[in-house]
């Protein structure tokens, strides 16, 4: 029987020329690629500790050899082809139907966020159907959930300024409790890098 809480963590697989592609316009790949290593450290650290199961979701493959606990973490690919929305919805159906009752998704480009967030985050979905973590770039950073709302997978504008605004509209349009963590910055270009830097 699987533990009441799960957290889902979205990992590209780190090569080379495929990771932090807006990031590697200004830095170069190479430095790009050095940069999403440093941001899969930070994530490993602060998930490793949870006190809830974690699932580790690759976007190409499953690297059983990597920094990733094969103890710690179950590993998955993600599926649902270039659709982020249909990717997400579908790691997070696969973890409900396995018999976990609260699921956190978080991907890897927070550098801000801690282990203590994560944990408010299954906290508050004692008391709330859905809890957000909102990025300043206007996306989110951490979505925690009891049933996959489909809702909030569909018609978004992914990696845009809008889908932290159109997720909350689903929320309140589906009439559910829900809780806002505090705002946090993704790492996604240059200017990211130097306010956390900052």
């Amino acid at each position: 029987m699987p533990a009441e809480n799960i957290l889902i963590i979205f990992i590209r697989n780190p090569e080379l020329g495929k990771v932090k592609t807006r990031l590697a316009k200004t830095v170069g790949d190479k430095k790009a690629l050095e940069i999403y290593q440093d941001l899969l450290k930070h994530t490993n650290l602060i998930t490793s500790s949870c006190s809830a199961d974690k699932a580790i979701f690759y976007s190409h493959f499953i690297d059983d050899y990597d920094s990733w606990s094969n103890v710690v973490y179950q590993k998955f690919v993600q599926e649902g082809g270039s659709d982020l929305g249909a990717r997400m919805e579908n790691g997070i159906e696969l973890v409900l139907k396995r018999g976990y009752e609260n699921v956190v998704l978080i991907g890897s480009d927070c550098l801000e966020l801690t282990a203590q967030g994560i944990e408010e985050a299954f906290y508050a979905l004692n008391k709330h159907d859905v809890v957000v973590g909102p990025a300043k770039d206007g996306g989110y950073y951490l979505l925690g959930m009891k049933k996959t709302h489909h809702e909030f997978f569909k018609n978004k504008k992914w990696s845009t300024e809008d889908v932290f605004l159109d997720t909350l509209l689903d929320i309140e349009n589906l009439g559910l409790s829900y809780l806002l963590l505090d705002t946090l910055s993704d790492v996604d270009c240059e200017d990211d890098l130097k306010q956390v830097e900052a």
